[in-house]
């Protein structure tokens, strides 16, 4: 039986175990806030985005994205996504160039965080952002969008600095 504190009656050990359990779902409601609540990704738009090396029109690296197209698709993001396809990932168009920062609060996936400059050219790739990290990842200069995929993919398909990105919203 566990000891009791000194001036604890057991009549009080019920109200104890109540307050713990509103604690903890206290807890684990903020952990996973988030001003709004989710949207199944099956409803953000969608397109083709297509990445070219250099000047070069060869080999260009495909991808279906999902739009993240208003403040609360751009705040889910990836959260909460278990598995990303290496041809699969977000864009997070801007309506104005500006510096972004992201961060990897509530996301239980690898990604790379590619971020792409005015004239459509990548300006930063961070590789392999840790999940559920709450380091703020920034760009360091304005950028007009931002593209996660999956962790490792900008690596092994030899993306860099430079690269043209080229996609199409959705009318």
């Amino acid at each position: 039986m566990p000891r009791m504190l000194k001036n604890e009656s057991p009549a009080a050990r019920p109200l104890w175990a109540m307050l713990c359990a509103c604690a903890l779902a206290l807890l684990v409601g903020l952990a996973r806030a988030q001003s709004g609540p989710l949207e199944d990704l099956s409803n953000f738009p969608r397109t083709s985005l297509e990445i070219l090396h250099g000047k070069s029109k060869k080999d260009p690296r495909h991808f279906e994205v999902w739009i993240a197209d208003n403040p609360a698709r751009q705040e889910q993001g990836l959260m909460f996504v278990r598995d990303l396809p290496a041809g699969q990932g977000m864009i997070f168009p801007l309506k104005k160039p500006r510096k972004m920062s992201m961060w990897m609060k509530n996301t239980y996936i690898e990604l790379d965080i590619v971020f792409i400059g005015e004239k459509g050219a990548i300006d930063k790739i961070i590789e392999h952002a840790k999940p559920l990290d709450l380091t703020t990842l920034e760009s360091g200069k304005d950028v007009t969008a931002v593209l996660e995929l999956k962790g490792g993919v900008a690596a092994d398909l030899g993306l860099k600095v430079g690269d043209r990105v080229n996609w199409t919203p959705p009318s």
